[in-house]
């Protein structure tokens, strides 16, 4: 059976906390969803990005293809601070949370 490549919207994020010292990747095919998602503490009490109080987007990336979606989060999550923090200052020299402009 051949695999169908979707054509739909996917994003690779970085939310950071209010001081912006953890930064935190993730992946999903709705931004504006899942950064509610993030900022709603009963429905992640249990997770990195709650205990750390990361909910303040900063960066992200879109994508047509889960597969490089997928590929493209993990290799950020293998880069080190400084090349992820090259990476925000690219677009948002000045990591402005981007929350209301989704």
């Amino acid at each position: 059976m051949k695999k169908t490549i979707g054509t739909h919207n996917y994003y690779v994020y970085l939310i950071t906390n209010k001081l912006k010292t953890v930064l935190y990747i993730g992946v999903t095919n709705n931004l504006e969803e899942r950064l509610y998602y993030h900022s709603n503490p009963e429905a992640n009490s249990k997770h990195f990005s709650h205990k750390s109080n990361c909910k303040y987007l900063i960066y992200f990336e879109h994508y047509k293809n889960i597969d490089i979606a997928i590929k493209r989060e993990k290799q950020l999550k293998k880069c080190s601070r400084k090349k992820k923090e090259d990476l925000i200052n690219s677009k948002n020299s000045n990591w402005i949370f981007l929350n209301d402009k989704i």
